[in-house]
């Protein structure tokens, strides 16, 4: 699907920005340990890449209100755990023709996935660029002879939710040079780039913007490593390409579809504008 583009209404990127105008609030000066136990880091120095972009890189934690926070803090008032305590029944589940679970191959998932999170998207031993969704359907349909999930579907999110769970505290890692090197440049050429109506690119809201206000929205950094999120807007759990949507969405563009190749792309990227935060798991948004 292709992009619309227009330079017809500058009035309304102009009006947008001033949108953003003098209100400015910082992100919080805050720390989020969970359970009283597990620090994460929400704040770090910007990897070499950012050089001239950002120098400092901040989680979309930090742009929350206190309350929003505060549900991060603790499992128990994390509204994620409904979800992950589905993904990880799930993941015992014999599915499909060859009457498999996950744990029949993986094993514990505590274990087996350990990391994961951390490094995806990823190329695989095709050399395809996959986010964890596809590596998911990739076992369900070859491995277990199950139907593939919906991206977006609440199966694949309660099973991405558990899987993330298993990387929280650690450093993003995703690889960026070698045979990922082309992926990410396309992922960056796509977030410099002005979409739909409004002329926006993502780097006009989440770095040339972030700490200001978009209405009542606060703009972050557009970091993933809290993703998948449970979203108090949407009521539910939200994946790193469902909010690629609405964010094209919002610049009145038609935009790519959940899992597609651009969105794949655009997710490599984002996610190494956050090498140094660490994977938060089950985050907690607006």
């Amino acid at each position: 699907m292709t992009l619309r583009y227009s330079r017809t209404t500058m009035f309304a990127a102009a009006a947008l920005a001033l949108a953003c105008g003098p209100a400015m609030a910082n992100p919080a000066e805050d720390e989020l340990v969970v359970n009283e136990e597990m620090t994460i880091t929400t704040k770090a120095p910007a990897a070499a890449h950012l050089d001239g972009h950002l120098s400092e890189i901040y989680s979309g934690w930090l742009f929350r209100e206190d309350e929003t926070r505060k549900m991060q803090r603790d499992d128990f008032d994390n509204p994620n755990f409904v979800f992950v305590e589905q993904g990880l029944e799930t993941w015992d589940t014999a599915e499909g023709t060859e009457n498999k679970s996950c744990a029949d191959c993986h094993g514990d998932i505590t274990e087996s996935m350990k990391g994961l999170r951390a490094t995806l998207p990823k190329v695989n031993a095709a050399g395809n660029l996959w986010s964890m969704e596809d590596f998911v359907n990739d076992c369900r349909t070859n491995r277990m002879g199950a139907e593939a999930w919906k991206w977006n579907s609440q199966e694949m999110k309660n099973m991405t939710l558990a899987i993330s769970l298993q990387s929280r505290g650690m450093p993003v890692a995703v690889e960026i040079d070698g045979p990922a090197a082309e992926f990410w440049e396309r992922g960056k050429e796509m977030y410099y780039t002005r979409f739909g109506q409004l002329e926006m690119s993502c780097a006009n809201c989440h770095e040339d913007n972030f700490g200001n206000y978009i209405r009542a929205d606060h703009l972050s950094q557009g970091q993933v490593n809290g993703f998948p999120v449970y979203r108090l807007k949407d009521a539910g759990v939200v994946s790193i390409h469902q909010r690629f949507v609405g964010c094209v969405r919002d610049t009145r563009a038609e935009t790519f579809g959940a899992g597609s190749q651009e969105f794949r792309e655009l997710e490599l990227y984002v996610a190494s504008r956050g090498l140094g935060l660490d994977i938060e798991g089950a985050g907690v948004r607006p």
